[in-house]
């Protein structure tokens, strides 16, 4: 029984950085239907602009006080990434607006092999797992039987409480208005007076900036990072996403925990162990997937004149 609560304590962890990253795929999706491949590398690129900000920026007196170099670290690879994503937006994705779908996802694709290798010249042992500094708490909480490291209730906390803040912002909010107006019928939205290009720039800066706090705080995690942790995590976001309802934001935070969830109960319990946990979260998808295509809280897709 500790085991299974360890498994699920893990897989919740886990669940709420995917979470973070998968808001910006279902945001961008909503708003322009684009699939936006390239999102996971700008999870990689803030976690690099985290470790740069430390490395490079941060004085020798405050590094190793953490509640003043993980601020500063997480403002570094939030302003990173939310410039790699405007720029993205501006210059890869927003001249093939009106052209057929597989022009940007083809555009997508490319743009993710250029972060990283962009990353690669930036940081030339990007291959190779570059040590993150624990700008946390170094110590092990103890819940019951259950025991977590600090910086993975840190994730959670983090995550829940920006899922939380995301929602009530676009539900509530004259911009977050404007924003589900857009997604609805972008040519109405336009004739009420909504600019849709400051939506969507908007839509890009809010989703880079959740991808750039989840880099961050998964570097701290697990103390390295390289190149190539955009494309992993960002398999397992777009997979969340898709299994919560592209277009929703509660499906894709409820999502992510499951993936989260699947992969640490599916390594321990499943055949094949750890092994064979990433087929075990496409079993999963599949099957939703065949008897509810939309996905666990996404809605029918509407057919626009």
């Amino acid at each position: 029984m500790t085991t299974l609560l360890q498994q699920i304590a893990n897989g919740i962890a886990l669940g709420a950085t995917i979470g973070l990253i998968a808001l910006g795929y279902t945001m961008v999706y909503g708003i322009i239907q684009l699939i936006n491949f390239a999102h996971g590398e700008v999870f990689m690129v803030g976690a690099f602009g985290g470790l740069a900000t430390y490395r490079w920026l941060l004085p020798e007196g405050i590094r190793g006080d953490w509640y003043l170099s993980l601020p500063l670290m997480l403002l570094g690879g939030v302003v990173v990434a939310v410039t790699v994503a405007l720029l993205m937006e501006r210059f890869a994705y927003r001249p093939l607006r009106n052209a057929p779908r597989l022009a940007p996802l083809i555009t997508a694709l490319g743009v993710s092999i250029v972060l990283q290798e962009a990353i690669r010249l930036w940081f030339p042992d990007a291959d190779a797992a570059q040590p993150f500094p624990k700008a946390f708490l170094d110590a092990q909480i103890k819940i019951g039987p259950i025991s977590l490291r600090a910086t993975q209730l840190l994730l959670i906390a983090v995550s829940i409480v920006l899922s939380v803040l995301l929602q009530t912002y676009v539900n509530r909010s004259k911009m977050g208005r404007a924003m589900r107006a857009t997604a609805q019928d972008p040519d109405t939205a336009r004739l009420m007076g909504i600019n849709p290009n400051r939506v969507i720039v908007l839509t890009f800066a809010i989703g880079a900036a959740l991808a750039g706090v989840a880099g961050v705080l998964y570097g701290i995690d697990i103390t390295n990072v390289d190149n190539a942790i955009g494309f992993q995590n960002g398999i397992f976001a777009f997979t969340a996403a898709v299994l919560g309802g592209i277009g929703s934001l509660r499906g894709a935070v409820i999502g992510a925990f499951v993936i989260g969830l699947i992969k640490t109960l599916g390594g321990q319990y499943m055949p094949g162990g750890t092994q064979y946990d990433y087929v075990w979260i496409f079993v999963v998808l599949i099957l939703v997937l065949v008897f509810r295509p939309q996905g666990l809280f996404g809605e029918a897709e509407r057919v626009r004149a």
